[in-house]
């Protein structure tokens, strides 16, 4: 099924909403969870993007960050970020973005995300390639991490400040191999990654609706995406994984490579 005017529509209106938003919104902390925030544009971009999914896809499930679960036992999942950012974004930072992504079983088949600051959209379809404004875009294909720019996503964990110290050890190690860190703490590392100009894009503390989209779209531009210890993301019974924690590593297959080998060897000294 060809899903590309779809997601080009759905996330031009979602990027437009995020623009006409920006600079002038409120904020509030999410209830169990102190480090999220969430603003009325996710609100009004979730419920924008659930009617255009239910319109054309009426029986498909959908997976959202901010409305939930609805569940019309398909094999067929959309999996909605509304603003991924939230905090640049509520800051008037425009390192933000819109994701959604759709899951056939267990495997990312379609998704795409919006930078409405930049005015770029970016999709992919499995087989199909990853393209930004519908031009084709494809990783670095440089060998030597030294020369990369990495991004690398860091939150602080809640209650577990000895683990957020010892993370810290490993994105310093990182830092020594590469040529630079950079973090927006959003899916704009994920498109510097697609058009090549980083060379890779690392988190530990996030959601299923903080991968799907981009998952799809870097592998379809190259890239290798896999969880952070370089095993296979597991997407199966997507609709019972909202409360769960991802991880991700994301890169061009010789920068995967030299980027798990340093994650091996931090994990071996047990410091994860």
């Amino acid at each position: 099924m060809d899903y590309q005017n779809f997601l080009l529509k759905t996330l031009t209106a979602a990027a437009q909403i995020a623009r006409d938003r920006f600079g002038n919104v409120s904020s509030a902390r999410k209830c169990g969870d102190p480090t999220q925030m969430v603003t009325e544009a996710d609100r009004e971009i979730s419920s924008m993007m659930i009617a255009e999914i239910q319109r054309t896809y009426p029986t498909h499930n959908i997976l959202d960050e901010e409305a939930g679960i609805f569940d019309n036992s398909s094999a067929y999942t959309w999996v909605i970020d509304p603003i991924d950012g939230t905090s640049n974004f509520a800051q008037s930072s425009p390192l933000y973005g819109c994701m959604i992504g759709l899951l056939k079983d267990h495997e990312p088949v379609a998704g795409g995300f919006a930078l409405p600051a930049f005015h770029e959209i970016y999709t992919a379809e499995k087989g199909k390639g990853a393209y930004c404004n519908q031009q084709r875009v494809w990783v670095q294909d440089d060998q030597e991490l030294l020369s990369a720019l990495i991004a690398y996503g860091i939150e602080k964990g809640q209650g577990d400040s000895q683990r957020t110290r010892k993370e810290c050890e490993l994105l310093a190690e990182i830092i020594l191999a590469c040529g630079s860190v950079h973090t927006s703490g959003s899916v704009f590392d994920a498109a510097m990654v697609a058009k090549g100009v980083y060379g890779g894009f690392l988190y530990r503390n996030c959601k299923i609706w903080d991968n799907v989209a981009q998952h799809l779209l870097l592998e379809e531009a190259g890239a290798l995406y896999t969880d952070f210890f370089g095993q296979p993301i597991d997407y199966s019974h997507p609709l019972t994984k909202a409360t769960e924690t991802f991880h991700f590593c994301a890169a061009p297959p010789a920068f995967h490579r030299q980027l798990q080998q340093i994650i091996s060897t931090w994990k071996v000294k047990g410091a994860c």
